[in-house]
């Protein structure tokens, strides 16, 4: 008799805010993925394989940066070719650049609607 796989594969990831459809269409842009359903309550954005949700909160507060409180819970590491290059998309696409940077190698940005996200280089990623 066969035993049955007991581990899980993760499907989507879905994010709290305020505005689905704004998030969304930031994401959707910066990823280059396609936004599959924005709605006043939910947005989706995806590639073929990964997905990203968006889900609305009435009263909804971005989590802050730097966060010492502990309330930010994850965040979104991006591998890019050039970070200063991101940078300048990510931040025409609405993105925020704060003050605080946590030093060498990694660049923090917040969303439209403040979730913070670091880009790093694509190269710091291999084989690992």
């Amino acid at each position: 008799m066969a035993t049955k796989q007991t581990h899980a594969t993760l499907a989507m990831t879905t994010i709290d805010c305020a505005d689905p459809k704004a998030e969304g269409e930031f994401w959707a842009a910066a990823l280059g993925w396609e936004l599959v359903a924005a709605e006043e309550s939910y947005a989706l954005v995806a590639d073929g394989e990964r997905r990203l949700g968006f889900g609305k909160v009435e009263g909804w507060r971005a989590p802050g940066w730097p966060n010492t409180s502990g309330t930010k819970q994850f965040h979104l590491d991006l591998a890019v070719e050039d970070p200063e290059a991101a940078v300048e998309h990510f931040v025409s696409l609405g993105a925020m650049r704060p003050d605080h940077q946590p030093g060498e190698g990694w660049v923090v940005l917040l969303d439209p609607a403040g979730h913070p996200f670091c880009l790093t280089r694509a190269e710091n990623w291999q084989g690992r």
